[in-house]
């Protein structure tokens, strides 16, 4: 029987305990999902025996196995309780049972776990500090108090500790540290809530922490904890090891240490996230939703962009010219003993430099960050996968409401995977080069990885590497099937076609912007078959099967294949991507394309005659100005011309600092500018001459910053929808995907969305993995899935 049916109903005995009738049925259960590593044995155990019913639990490489005997209406309550009392980390995926002969056990047992060859199980992301083990943690009369590395089944690391399934103690990082005889006990009854909770520890047989400083003098025991704060405190820095690598920490009201971060980071403008010790503390520093305060306080516990008070103490130094600051509450007993003791908000950042993996080995650590940190907050638990701090955001987006996205995929999530709405046979998709992460499929699940980062070193190509071997090995996934990003000087597509050169695996290429409406339709789960739909894909950079930057793009398809049916127009990018460092030239490109002129102000100070002249010339006879339809350059060009941001230090800075002016005036301002659609060769172009003509009537006018910045965000949305009520007239398609990274910006989204509901479009958001480039690799890998189909 599945596991929604029931077994059959007999005569009632009680509930309790075993009567002396015989036995009258008896099931062999099968469950999996995330079921190990989350207190299910022990859940099990408790029931069967509150049931009075008598056999055997165990895992096994692709779950947990039951035999189950006793009064058939115990049983069958049985049944029904594991899906709806199982623990509360738990995920069942499947449940199926069917009727055996009974055996005539006298007891119900745990019995030993069983590795089986070719089987896999869904592992659990690693998960913040629960309830119980925060009011142990600082109970003076607990035999854990204050220990960092505090513990249960329903919390704790999970996924950066394992090496292999099943989830046991000798296939994790912590079978060096060997039990004492409290922690065995617990460790052993069924009873007890730290019942094979395999990372189960305290002060007298666990993980120790150790502080290191600059001088390599080193501190053990209680004395660590209080110099770390007695650091941070006077406005040091330190390195912490969490659960998933390196934090870089400093007091964040504290301005020359916030300051002093960045120096050494190399940082000069990309926000920081910020820890604070508990929920109330984030309401007197941020406005917070029920939406954001739920993501806070979930086991997850992600970083939230929330909406920054202006009489915060947390310095402006810590978040440049932004409106959100990135929150996150504590989720290891460490971080909650330093942010209880510290008092105040720390920032948090990844332990590493610009572009480079987090650092997580602790000699790694040291000489890594040797130039950053003042001192080394280390522990002796080795980290076995790498894992950076998730990212979420809740926009208001009228009339959906709340509408959570991430942003940033990984700890508390991967490797949870992405149930796709068919199967799919095992293959590997490699993703982009910007925010990577890749992709592995067995069956219906699309393993997605944790957030990788930015594929422009070998340091982080090794991460990517590593770390697909490990999903490769803990999910017994051998994939002969390698997709990629058409880009042929990613390193992530060159990562494919060596290993298909090596391995003789089929090698598929999948166009950017297709990759992104297919991620967007899986994550919401859109079944093959149910007709195109219209993506608006809008972000910075996609290699274009023209040989052209593609980025403003409006196409009409599904898994299996699409027509580009609108664009932007191409607009020369002087430099190629370096333009995005300096967003004034591409201003001047554009004005100088569209318009034949530039007005002086389009100019930064500080640039010569002779660069504008040079300029002009690279523009005038296409010198390395490859065309672009990028709806991301459009926005670093209005940035710029606006005197916004003509300089970038991160990726995406000019149009998020141009979305943070525009805000303030998105509740008064309701005008737009115009723009062309015209057809040209059986596809709509939109024209931007009549945008960039007003907007300097505007400029030229004395118009407030923020009023233009409204009035540009609005015609985007406006842009949108023109082009999609168009193609849903002609095509009968009435469902819009909106995906690619300009949709992150919470503006542009809360007026696009109710404009499209407004024409009578259905409009599908990301929920479950980001608009952005971190999403790419889920739909490279649906739509290899269709082609190989299709094959």
């Amino acid at each position: 029987m599945s596991g929604n049916e029931r077994p059959p109903v007999p005569q009632s005995t009680n509930d309790h305990e075993r009567t002396d009738v015989p036995c009258l049925s008896a099931y062999k259960i099968e469950i999996n999902g995330v079921v190990q590593g989350v207190g299910f044995r022990p859940f099990v155990f408790n029931l069967a025996e509150r049931l009075g019913l008598f056999g055997w639990v165990l895992n096994h490489s692709g779950g947990v196995e039951i035999e189950v005997e006793g009064p058939a209406v115990a049983v069958e309550k049985f049944i029904v309780a594991l899906r709806d009392k199982a623990p509360p980390l738990a995920r069942i995926e499947g449940l199926t049972a069917r009727e055996v002969t009974p055996r005539g056990y006298d007891h119900f047992e745990i019995r030993r776990s069983e590795r089986q060859a070719g089987r896999y199980q869904l592992i659990s992301p690693d998960i913040a500090t629960c309830a119980d083990c925060l009011r142990e943690l600082f109970d003076p009369q607990d035999r854990r108090y204050r220990y960092p590395f505090i513990n249960c089944t329903n919390c704790g690391p999970r996924f950066t500790i394992i090496s292999d399934i099943p989830y046991d103690r000798p296939n994790t990082t912590m079978r060096v540290f060997e039990m004492c005889p409290d922690c065995r006990r617990e460790y052993e009854d069924p009873r007890d809530r730290r019942f094979h909770a395999q990372p189960n520890a305290c002060p007298v047989c666990g993980p120790r922490l150790e502080l290191v400083d600059i001088a390599g003098d080193r501190l053990y025991g209680p004395e660590v904890l209080s110099r770390a704060v007695e650091l941070l405190n006077t406005g040091h820095i330190l390195a912490i090891k969490g659960l998933g690598g390196f934090h870089l920490a400093c007091d964040a009201t504290d301005a020359r240490a916030v300051r002093a971060l960045r120096a050494r980071k190399h940082r000069p403008h990309k926000p920081f996230a910020v820890m604070m010790p508990t929920l109330d503390d984030v309401r007197r520093h941020c406005l917070v939703s029920p939406e954001e305060a739920s993501l806070l306080t979930s086991p997850q516990c992600p970083i939230v962009l929330l909406p920054w008070r202006e009489n915060s103490a947390v310095v402006k130094e810590v978040a440049p010219r932004y409106r959100y600051l990135g929150v996150m509450l504590p989720y290891t007993p460490l971080h909650h003993i330093l942010l209880r003791d510290v008092g105040r908000p720390l920032v948090m950042t990844s332990g590493n430099l610009s572009e480079e993996p987090i650092a997580a080995d602790n000699d790694e650590a040291l000489r890594r960050l040797a130039l950053l940190a003042d001192a080394f907050v280390l522990h002796n638990r080795d980290i076995y996968a790498r894992y950076d701090d998730s990212v979420w955001f809740v926009p208001n987006v009228p009339p959906l409401g709340a509408l959570p996205q991430p942003i940033r995929r990984a700890r508390g999530y991967a490797p949870f995977p992405i149930r796709l709405p068919f199967k799919c046979r095992s293959l590997l998709a490699c993703g982009a080069e910007i925010k990577n992460t890749f992709c592995l499929t067995r069956d219906e699940y699309a393993f997605l990885s944790q957030h990788i980062g930015d594929m422009e070193n070998l340091e982080t190509l090794e991460h990517f590497e590593q770390t697909i071997k490990i999903y490769q090995h803990l999910f017994r996934i051998e994939p002969r099937v390698i997709v990629h990003d058409l880009h042929p000087d990613y390193l992530a597509t060159r990562h494919a076609n060596a290993l298909a050169a090596r391995d003789g695996s089929m090698l598929l290429g999948v166009q950017h912007h297709h990759a992104h409406l297919a991620a967007c339709l899986a994550d919401n789960g859109r079944e093959p078959g149910r007709g195109a739909v219209i993506g608006a894909v809008l972000d910075g950079t996609g290699y274009g099967t023209d040989g052209h930057i593609w980025g403003g793009e409006w196409l009409i398809g599904d898994y299996a294949g699409y027509r580009r049916a609108a664009q932007l127009e191409y607009l020369p990018l002087p430099g190629g991507d370096a333009a995005t460092r300096h967003p004034w030239r591409i201003a001047f490109a554009y004005l100088q394309t569209l318009l034949g002129e530039s007005p002086p102000g389009a100019v930064p100070a500080g640039i010569s005659e002779i660069q504008v002249k040079m300029l002009q010339e690279q523009v005038r006879k296409r010198v390395n100005c490859p065309l672009t339809s990028s709806m991301g350059r459009l926005f670093d060009a209005v940035s710029a011309l606006l005197g916004v941001c003509v300089e970038t230090s991160y990726e995406a800075q000019a149009a998020i600092e141009l979305e943070m002016v525009s805000t303030g005036a998105a509740d008064a301002e309701e005008g737009t500018y115009p723009f062309g659609i015209e057809e040209v060769s059986g596809r709509y172009v939109v024209r931007l001459r009549p945008l960039f003509s007003a907007l300097l009537a505007d400029i030229a006018a004395g118009v407030p910053t923020a009023v233009i910045g409204c009035r540009f965000h609005r015609t985007v949305a406006q842009m949108v929808t023109a082009v999609c009520a168009r193609l849903a007239a002609e095509t009968g398609a009435h469902t819009v995907a909106l995906s690619g990274g300009c949709f992150q910006n919470r503006l542009l989204l809360a007026m696009a969305v109710p404009a499209l509901h407004d024409a009578g479009l259905q409009v599908l958001v990301h929920h479950q993995v980001p608009c952005n480039d971190g999403g790419l690799s889920l739909g490279q890998a649906a739509i290899a899935c269709m082609t190989l189909k299709e094959l």
